[in-house]
């Protein structure tokens, strides 16, 4: 079937399939690549540096010894969360480029072109008969 929509203008169930299989083999690559990446999150400078990887794998943690007050540990408590958080920030971001690279083969759009390419919700939109 060469054509882009099936019976009653209802759309290629085949070759959305096959669009979809080819999409997932595009995310797990994309997140294969992510995981595999090493990011470095620092607070105060690079006076608390943690390293994890795109899947999580925390790496190391190094801490100058500057930063390093007996008096007052909460101090490098709240140093190394912030470098945590900044590698978390930066994988996040690193995923939603991943994704963002993903064409989604005209999927984005189905059932009504939900915003960002999302799918979820807008399967119904495909069987809306405009009631």
């Amino acid at each position: 079937m060469t054509e882009s929509t099936g019976p009653a203008g209802f759309p290629d169930l085949g070759g959305l399939l096959a669009q979809a299989q080819e999409m997932q083999q595009h995310l797990m690559a994309a997140q294969a690549e992510a995981a595999s990446t090493v990011v470095e999150g620092s607070a105060s400078g690079g006076a608390v540096k943690v390293e994890v990887t795109g899947g999580l794998d925390f790496r190391s943690v190094r801490i100058d010894p500057s930063v390093i007050d007996s008096d007052d540990p909460s101090l490098l408590e709240d140093l190394v969360l912030a470098a945590l958080h900044d590698a978390m920030a930066q994988i996040n971001e690193m995923q939603q480029g991943a994704m963002g690279d993903l064409d989604l083969g005209g999927l984005g759009g189905l059932g009504g072109g939900a915003p960002g390419g999302e799918l979820g919700g807008g399967l119904g939109g495909m069987f809306d008969q405009g009631g």
